[in-house]
């Protein structure tokens, strides 16, 4: 693995203890942006910080609503990188607070560097728009 593969796998497991903490203020420094999503085939901009805060508020209520505990990372596989960019697949399971998987599915995300801070720039789920 390259030392920017590192880095890149390193910021999305970073981005995980965060999500899973639901800590907005370690999701946004994990991000580049402008980021973008594509899931259930739409795209979604999160324009800036402020945006992904927001959205952090109600991906919380939204996660409760449907009894998940935390998400876990099964695999992840940089599979392909150039100067300042990695392409990163992921298995994620989404569990709930006993540990029974209720969701798993399959992401591409693209961790760039912008200015020496590296972030997830770009994320193509397969979880379906939410």
């Amino acid at each position: 693995m390259t030392p920017d593969e590192a880095t890149a796998v390193a910021t999305i497991e970073r981005w995980l203890e965060g999500f899973n903490a639901r800590d907005a203020e370690v999701q946004v420094d994990t991000f580049n942006f402008p980021h973008v999503r594509l899931a259930g085939g739409r795209f979604q901009t999160i324009e800036d910080g402020d945006a992904m805060r927001r959205q952090n508020e109600s991906g919380t209520e939204r996660l409760k609503a449907e009894g998940w505990g935390y998400t876990t990372l099964e695999a992840i596989e940089p599979v392909q990188s150039g100067p300042g960019k990695v392409h990163v697949a992921v298995h994620y399971a989404r569990r709930r607070e006993d540990g029974t998987v209720y969701n798993e599915f399959d992401s591409l995300w693209i961790v760039t560097d912008q200015g020496g801070h590296w972030g997830v720039q770009f994320r193509s789920s397969y979880l379906g728009a939410q």
